[in-house]
């Protein structure tokens, strides 16, 4: 009799742990697809940012290969700090 009693508290005891066990890996996997989302989204801004950066480069390299005196440089230069940034795909660069 008591060895059934025994036996009863083992795997009572073994099917709680078993439980919190699981629902510790359920919540982990969890915290882990939200992690995944929350640096898929970081990379994408990064992404962007880098794409308007490299397009700023761009325009700045060709406004000092065109040439032209260092007073146009400084225009063109001011003209480009004052355009909005989300226009960072398309640059107009007007020769004075």
């Amino acid at each position: 009799m008591s060895l059934c009693a025994v036996m009863i508290t083992i795997i009572t005891v073994f099917a709680i742990l078993a439980g919190a066990y699981k629902r510790r890996l359920a919540f982990l996997e969890r915290k882990l697809e939200i992690t995944v989302g929350a640096t898929a989204e970081k990379a994408a801004q990064y992404a962007a940012q880098n794409s308007t950066l490299e397009n700023r480069v761009r325009v700045l390299e060709r406004i000092i290969t065109d040439g032209g005196s260092g007073h146009d440089i400084a225009l063109q230069i001011e003209a480009l700090r004052g355009e909005d940034a989300g226009d960072g795909d398309r640059v107009k660069v007007t020769k004075q």
